[in-house]
């Protein structure tokens, strides 16, 4: 999947969607009013150009997501790791536990992820 570069307004925007889909444009609006501060030509037009962009979508007066938040937000940290770490994941976590505490929650955390991973790949 090819995710659509936005910019931090788009994506704010998509995040809102996301929290509300489906939602009529309408209610939309108000809502981009509400939290953006945006006047409603504002959001029609941040909405076509991520309807352009294939993100979104606007049937009817209802707007939904093409794409998941969870399949832009991975597709996006594999970007950052290819393109900043070489693709590799162990290079993105030593450099981000070097500079970010994390709890022994969050260890937990991850390790339950690694051993759910190993146990998907000897089934």
């Amino acid at each position: 999947m090819q995710n659509p570069e936005l910019g931090a307004i788009q994506e704010r925007f998509a995040c809102i969607v996301w929290d509300h889909e489906p939602i009529s444009s309408g209610e939309l609006a108000k809502l981009c009013e509400t939290e953006l501060g945006w006047k409603r030509p504002t959001t029609y037009t941040v909405l076509r150009k991520l309807c352009e962009k294939g993100l979104l979508q606007n049937r009817e007066g209802i707007v939904t997501s093409l794409v998941s938040r969870e399949s832009y937000y991975s597709e996006k940290s594999g970007q950052i790791i290819d393109e900043s770490y070489q693709g590799s994941l162990p290079a993105f976590v030593a450099a981000f536990i070097s500079r970010n505490t994390i709890s022994a929650e969050e260890v937990e955390e991850i390790q339950r992820m690694i051993d759910a991973f190993r146990k998907e790949g000897e089934g």
